[in-house]
Formats: structure tokens, C-alpha cells, sequence
């Protein structure tokens, strides 16, 4: 027979008497018992089923620097009278992170007094993923600031010249230390946000013809705006997305050693609403415009920018400093205006009188602390890194303190105070946490908590400013833990609640994988 034309007839006999025999001894195989087989081992006795709290600690004496202590296990107790109490049902903003601003002094040592393996170590250690910091932001000056190598702007003339239509504008000094530098950062972190603030207009633009000094020239507001426009645009032609714009840095305050100007309310308004605004708006996407950028102090000038409905418009949030004031004042702003945002776009810290003892607990506490709990969707301190002079720098501070010190002669880089006091907060509270409610039990006791969406999972960073160890109950839903803090010391705490749901789903899946597995094993083992 040809196989073309079918299925030889001895083929289809076979197939039918072979469907007849397993048909007829199916329902016996099914009746009996598989054979012996290994059953999962059950899960260890000792297995908690409460959330494990993990800790990391810091102390002002400096013998602890962000060590990680032993896990605390939560228990299934109530709230006990004076526990901090986490709230995860009253939210309040959400984090877009912490970081410190690439000045071009900083960006200088970086690339001369390190070679490219040390520069990537510590840039990878700033704004890498944990065990790195984890920094997610950085500030960077439009021209010279106190802390750059010498005055410039970014359309500089000689006396007398004028550039209305900016056809001079270059970013050349820009070029050498401080892009390449943001590239390797946005290598290592592509989410970073980049906020830039102006220490002063050209020379051209201003009333006392000088970088030091002097105020914005009516006649010169629309270039001005130009000139901010233009800087936007030609880093982003070379891959950096400028996140966030001040129109002056400090604007009310006129430094003699070093580039600044006065810019009133009336005029920030002007400026905003009738000519950055509008120029920006055809961006996209658009950065987002802070105004104020100074001190505490002054709540009134932000507060009268707000109050024009032109600039309000395109204002979206307000920039704050450390220097004088408390950060109460950016409630103040914020119960006004509460839909817009809060940043802390510098603070310092210094070889002063007041950090004898060290700086640990002031920015803990006073800056991060207190300014998030008073609305700060992120903080930047000032330099990343300075040397061991203060330096290098222009006028202004001479006893700043970067982040880190890099050592002029050898290039060991020292962690300051202020590094340990941001980590803290950088490597656990990730961009995208909402911060959530927290009590504190008293007032040296002072505590901010934050839910990650992501995970579901808690931070809580706690300062204790009294001079003899605490012992602090933490609640949150039914669960509880305990904790002695050491004298003058700051704890992350972190924790995922549903840390028993979890590992309750995880059993129940390897349950049912075992046993799928067994019944697969003893259906087909004959």
C-alpha cells in the first residue's frame, strides 16, 4: 500500500486496542496509592512571623558612623502610652531626594586631585544605589559662584558692550570639569535632578556694570530670561535635563568678595510671569521654576511673588536656605500656598564655632529632620567636596565644608559630619517614599517616618538629643518594638509591615509547589 495515499490499517487497529486497555485501567490506577515520597520539610519553628527591624546608627561622638546594629523583632502588642506612633493612613508629600551641589570647585578637585578610578569609586559611593548614598539630586551654579576658581558668567564683554540678542552666550567654561563630571553621575544615577541657580546676571545686564553688586536693569529683564532659557537648552543638547530653575540665587543679599545681585519680589514677579515663564512653557519638558532661594527669614518675599497671579502661574514651588530662620517658615508658605512645592536647596556646613562638638545632630535634626517634616520634598547641602583648606574658592566662605574633604596633596577623601547626617535619609528613603505620619513622645525626641509605594515598606529616622540614652517604643498597626537610643545618636529604622503576609504567601506557594510536585511524581512514577 502506498503510505502517501493514508495510514496503513494495522496502524489504526494498534491505536484503537491501545486506547481501549488505558481506558480500562485508569479508574485502578487512579485507586492506587503512589509510592512513598519525600515530603517538604516544614517551615522552622524558630521562623518569625512578625516584621524584623532593621537599624542603622550614628552618634555625635563619632564611635558609631552609620553602623548597622542587630535586627529587632517587632512583637504583636498595642500602642503603650508614649510610643511614636506610625501612621500610614495620614500622608503627607512625597520625596524627590537628597543631594549635594557640583560646584565648580567641587567638580575641580574631582577631576585634578583625583585620578579616574578614585573618581569613579567616590562618585559611585555619593550616587550609587545602597550601599552607596544614594544622592538623587545636585545644584549647579549658572556662571561663578564663591566656590569656582574666578568670576564669569556666560556672556562675558568687555566694558562697555552690550549682547541683547545673547549671541555670545557660551557654556565654554562649563566644558572642561563640570560636564563631563555630570556625565559620569548620570552614568551612575540617570534619575538625578538637577537644580541650577544664577549668582548673577553679566556685568552688561546690571546696574553697577559689575558681577559684584549692583541690580537686574529693567531694559536687560527679557534677555535675562534668555539667558536662562539658553542655558537649558544647550545642556540638554548635551544630554543634561536641567530638573528645576531659581531665577537668583540669595537675592536678598548683595555679597562684596564675589558675584551677586538684588533681585526684589516685584521684579522676580515680573521676570516669572511676563517673560521665563512663557519662554519655558514651550519647553518640554519643562523645568520647573523655584523662587525665593534664600533664608528662612524671609517669608514675605516668596509670599509676594506667590501673590501675583502672572508669575504664580508658572511658579511651582519655593526654594529655602539654612542660614537664619527656622524651617516652620516653609509651613507658613505652604499652609498659603499648598500646592506648591518645598526644597532646601543649600545649607552648610563649617569649621565654626558652633561645630566644635560636631555637626551631626544640627543637620539630622534642624535640616533634614525639621525641614521634611515641615513640607521638604528634597534637600541639597552646598559643596559636594572641598579640600582640606576650605577651598578651592573665590571670596565668600572661607571655613565651607563639603560633603566630603579631598586632600589636595594625596587624594584620600575624609566623610564629614554631614555626610552621615544625609545618609541617613538618602539610602533608605528612596525618591517616590511619601512621608507619613509620626508622633514624638518628647521634645528632644524627634522622629520623620516614610512609606515606600514601591514595597510597602518603612523608614523611620529618629534623633535623640538628650545626653543619656533612651528607651523608645515604636507602633505601628499591632505590632510594637523597642529600642534604647544611645546618647546624642540618629537611627534609621526600617521595616516592611507586612513582612508576616509575606513570608505567609511565600510558604503557601512552596506548599503548593511541593505538593504539585508529589502529585506529578506519583502519577507517573509507573
Amino acid at each position: 500500500m502506498d503510505e502517501r495515499k493514508g495510514v496503513p490499517i494495522w496502524v489504526a487497529i494498534a491505536s484503537i486496542t491501545l486506547i481501549t486497555v488505558l481506558a480500562l485501567a485508569l479508574p485502578h490506577a487512579s485507586r492506587r496509592k503512589p509510592p512513598p515520597a519525600a515530603r517538604p520539610a516544614a517551615p522552622p519553628a524558630t521562623r518569625p512571623t512578625q516584621p524584623i527591624v532593621e537599624l542603622w546608627l550614628s552618634t555625635a561622638d563619632r564611635k558609631l558612623r552609620l553602623a548597622r546594629q542587630p535586627a529587632i523583632e517587632m512583637t504583636a502588642d498595642a500602642p503603650q502610652p508614649g510610643d511614636v506612633i506610625i501612621d500610614t493612613h495620614s500622608t503627607f508629600q512625597s520625596i524627590v531626594g537628597f543631594g549635594a551641589a557640583l560646584t565648580d570647585s567641587s567638580a575641580w578637585l574631582l577631576r585634578n586631585r583625583l585620578d579616574g578610578a578614585q573618581r569613579s569609586a567616590l562618585l559611585r559611593e555619593l550616587f550609587g544605589p545602597p550601599p552607596g548614598l544614594n544622592l538623587s539630586m545636585t545644584r549647579l551654579t549658572i556662571g561663578a559662584s564663591d566656590f569656582s576658581l574666578k568670576p564669569y558668567t556666560l556672556d562675558d564683554l568687555p566694558s562697555g558692550q552690550v549682547d541683547p540678542s545673547l549671541e555670545h552666550f557660551n557654556i565654554t567654561p562649563d566644558l572642561r570639569e563640570l560636564l563631563p563630571t555630570l556625565r559620569e553621575i548620570l552614568a551612575i544615577n540617570p534619575q538625578l535632578r538637577i537644580i541650577a541657580s544664577p549668582w548673577s546676571a553679566p556685568a552688561w545686564m546690571k546696574s553697577s556694570t559689575s558681577l559684584i553688586g549692583g541690580e537686574l536693569l529693567e531694559q536687560f529683564e527679557n534677555a535675562y530670561a534668555d539667558y536662562l532659557v539658553k542655558y537649558v537648552d544647550a545642556f540638554r543638547g548635551y544630554g543634561i535635563p536641567i530638573f528645576a530653575l531659581t531665577v537668583q540665587n540669595e537675592p536678598g543679599f548683595v555679597p562684596e568678595t564675589y558675584p551677586g545681585m538684588e533681585v526684589p519680589a516685584a521684579v522676580r514677579a515680573r521676570l516669572i510671569g511676563q517673560y521665563l515663564g512663557p519662554a519655558l512653557a514651550r519647553r518640554s519638558p519643562r523645568p520647573l521654576i523655584l523662587d525665593w532661594d534664600h533664608n528662612w527669614d524671609q517669608p514675605a518675599q516668596p509670599l509676594g511673588v506667590l501673590a501675583d497671579p502672572d508669575a504664580a502661574r508658572y511658579v511651582d514651588g519655593v526654594a529655602w536656605h539654612c542660614y537664619s530662620g527656622t524651617p516652620s517658615t516653609q509651613s507658613d508658605v505652604h499652609r498659603a500656598y499648598p500646592d506648591k512645592d518645598t526644597y532646601i536647596t543649600e545649607c552648610s556646613g563649617g569649621d565654626w564655632e558652633s561645630a566644635a562638638n560636631g555637626e551631626l545632630m544640627w543637620f539630622a535634626r534642624d535640616l533634614l529632620l525639621a525641614g521634611i517634616r515641615q513640607w521638604a520634598r528634597g534637600v541639597v547641602y552646598w559643596n559636594l567636596a572641598l579640600d582640606e583648606q576650605h577651598g578651592p574658592h573665590s571670596g565668600g566662605c572661607d571655613l565651607c565644608k563639603g560633603l566630603v574633604t579631598i586632600d589636595s596633596r594625596t587624594g584620600e577623601v575624609s566623610r564629614n559630619d554631614e555626610y552621615y547626617a544625609f545618609a541617613h535619609f538618602s539610602r533608605f528613603v528612596p525618591p517616590g517614599a511619601v512621608r507619613v505620619g509620626s508622633s514624638e513622645p518628647d521634645e528632644d525626641i524627634n522622629d520623620v517616618a516614610f512609606l515606600d509605594p514601591s514595597d510597602g515598606s518603612i523608614t523611620l529616622v529618629m534623633v535623640n538629643s538628650h545626653t543619656d540614652a533612651r528607651s523608645v517604643g515604636v507602633s505601628q498597626g499591632q505590632t510594637r518594638f523597642r529600642y534604647t537610643l544611645p546618647a546624642q545618636s540618629v537611627a534609621t529604622f526600617v521595616w516592611n509591615p507586612d513582612q508576616a503576609g509575606a513570608w505567609t504567601r511565600q510558604m503557601l506557594r512552596w506548599w503548593k509547589k511541593g505538593t504539585g510536585s508529589l502529585f506529578r511524581g506519583g502519577a507517573g512514577s509507573r
